[in-house]
């Protein structure tokens, strides 16, 4: 694990001070070691977390002949495999790191390498015979890729987004377009940033940069081809497929850990990972506090578990930098509780597993039960649906069956944007001072079509591996992971498992009553029954209690009515939100958080700038 940065245009001479200022922006990424190439028209930096080759995986890396050069970021599980095959086929290896297999496979493969990759990626591979520049990230989203065309046609790329700012040539600039959608999705969905003009390299995509051309290409994207296959082939398929994951997901010259929170999910992962140790957090409420469950489990299993009691003061002391090292606004709260487990595990480890990825796949979130509960009442006429649904749009909001008439006169596509919906566009115009953005089903829209003959179900889980997934739980668990040197791998999410849990008939998905079934039945022969089913919760935040607090309720106060607040807001109707929560009335706790995170991430990166 590691990070890198480079750009284009700029002669050696001119570039070593730059990206070598870009490099130290990223040093959490790679604290072990540092290299540059610095060519006639590319340079590039990489800092290095050394933790597969531990004495000879130095980058960049060369090829046999020095024609190649690559910077890479992740791992690469099947290596020892392709290593073989490679050599087989005369190729020379000097190193024995994961890394140099991506030279010898471009070479053999060109851009076609990318079908033979088992792992977690994003790197930059420069062809210096050629000027190409050839940049990918892996299918998942699991490791990121930002990238920027500069005037003159230059172009900066990067591991973070912070990397960008000792460039002459970059200039920040808040991109309002993203804030308006963010404040519904709650994370920076457009491919375009929080900044303007910089890009996220969106997963399953290549970049290639030749005779001053830019060109973004698609190379994968996750279809579901279910097959009717039974309950217990299902299981065993799971069951097998997913050990052999964690245990490719164990390459490493260092020792590696487990998060543990309560779901089945880390549990899992946990009970059937070779190494010793787990690592969880809580907070001092009874119902947000997860140390005990796993300390139960830990034993049950032989592991010794490292756990935290994160304290309110601490929590949120931490929230400035943790949007900092997001590099764009996030308002999960569970990104803090990452956070401070990923520091706890950096004090022990180099590498930790952890379970993000197993909702997405077996379908684990409880809202992909909606279609099977509104299975009856959508049958019925939709003139009759939407005559209901003007009905209870008058009722007071909370009315026991407002929202399910309200959901059950939409279709999947119209109702459904993902794991979060925090304002719908009529709220967020309502509080923003300039708004022009497309609805948000506009941007899902794209993604829906691409399955329209699938169940509703189906629907979902493949927007949710293609925005959510990405977006909001993969992008934390790399920033926050990062911000510790520390290498968090995600074994659920492999080309696999993938593979078997696309075959799956959705009734061994979801059911009325149960989520991930058959991954749940799976689990149950390495855990106590209690734990196979046991509800997610994945280290929760009680941000909803604190807001009623009068320490915390000041401090939102004071941000919501600053200057940069009323740049972007009516700050009215930011402090009539608060209030409302304050006084118990109505719980506004996310959306006041959404707000909130914005705000103290332009604290960080524009107010110094401004």
């Amino acid at each position: 694990m590691c990070g890198f940065c480079g750009f284009t245009g700029l002669n050696p001479a001119e570039s070593k001070p730059i990206i070598e200022n870009m490099m130290e922006k990223i040093v959490h990424r790679g604290p072990d070691s540092s290299g540059v190439f610095l060519g006639e028209t590319v340079s590039l930096g990489f800092r290095r977390l050394a933790i597969v080759g531990l004495e000879d995986g130095q980058q960049p890396l060369y090829n046999e002949d020095g024609t190649l050069v690559l910077v890479f970021n992740g791992e690469i599980y099947n290596y020892p495999e392709l290593r073989v095959m490679l050599i087989e086929k005369g190729h020379v290896f000097s190193s024995h790191s994961d890394s140099e297999t991506l030279l010898h496979l471009y070479e053999e493969h060109g851009t076609g390498m990318l079908a033979h990759l088992r792992g977690m990626f994003a790197f930059a591979l420069y062809d210096i015979a050629n000027d190409k520049l050839f940049c990918a990230r892996d299918s998942f989203g699991i490791k990121p890729f930002y990238y920027t065309y500069t005037k003159g046609e230059k172009l900066i790329f990067g591991s973070e987004i912070k990397a960008f700012l000792p460039h002459p040539d970059f200039i920040p600039v808040v991109n309002t377009g993203a804030l308006t959608q963010y404040l519904t999705f709650q994370y920076s969905v457009l491919p375009e940033t929080f900044f303007k003009g910089v890009h996220k390299l969106p997963p399953g995509h290549y970049l290639i940069m030749e005779n001053g051309r830019l060109s973004v290409e698609r190379y994968n994207s996750h279809l579901f081809t279910p097959s009717d296959i039974s309950l217990e082939e299902a299981v065993e398929n799971i069951d097998h497929v997913m050990k052999d994951s964690i245990n490719k997901h164990m390459i490493s010259d260092v020792e590696v850990g487990s998060f543990l929170s309560s779901g089945v999910d880390s549990s899992y992962v946990a009970a059937n990972y070779g190494g010793t140790k787990t690592f969880t957090v809580g907070f001092d409420y009874d119902k947000y506090n997860e140390i005990g469950y796993a300390q139960k489990l830990s034993e049950y299993i032989n592991k010794e578990n490292i756990s935290k009691l994160i304290t309110t003061d601490e929590y949120w002391d931490i929230l400035p930098k943790v949007q900092y090292q997001m590099d764009e606004p996030l308002a999960d709260p569970s990104a803090v509780a990452l956070y401070f487990v990923s520091r706890e595990a950096a004090k022990h480890v180099k590498v930790a597993l952890s379970g993000e990825g197993a909702d997405e796949l077996f379908g684990g979130y409880n809202i992909y039960k909606e279609p099977l509960s509104l299975g009856l009442y959508s049958k019925l006429p939709l003139s009759l649906r939407e005559w209901l649904a003007s009905l209870a749009k008058k009722l007071p909001v909370g009315t026991k069956g407002r929202g399910f008439m309200l959901r059950g006169a939409k279709t999947v596509e119209e109702r459904y944007i993902g794991g979060a919906n925090i304002f719908s566009p009529e709220e967020r115009e309502k509080i923003l001072k300039s708004s022009i953005a497309p609805n948000p089903i506009d941007i899902t829209r794209p993604y829906y079509d691409k399955v329209k003959h699938e169940d509703d179900i189906t629907k979902m889980q493949f927007l949710d591996i293609h925005l959510w997934l990405a977006g909001d739980i993969l992008l934390k668990a790399d920033k926050m992971s990062m911000a510790h040197s520390l290498e968090v791998r995600v074994p659920f999410l492999d080309k696999e498992v993938f593979r078997v849990a696309s075959r799956l008939p959705v009734r061994h998905r979801v059911s009325r009553k149960e989520t991930k079934l058959a991954f749940r039945r799976a689990a149950a022969g390495s855990l106590p029954p209690e734990n196979a089913g046991r509800k997610k919760l994945g280290f929760p935040v009680p941000i909803r209690i604190w807001l009623k607090e009068e320490k915390y309720y000041n401090i939102v106060k004071e941000h919501f009515s600053s200057d940069v607040a009323d740049r972007y807001f009516h700050t009215d109707e930011l402090m009539n939100l608060l209030e409302e929560h304050y006084s118990g009335k109505v719980d506004n706790s996310r959306k006041i958080w959404v707000v909130f995170m914005f705000l103290l991430w332009h604290g960080e990166f524009f107010e110094e700038v401004e």
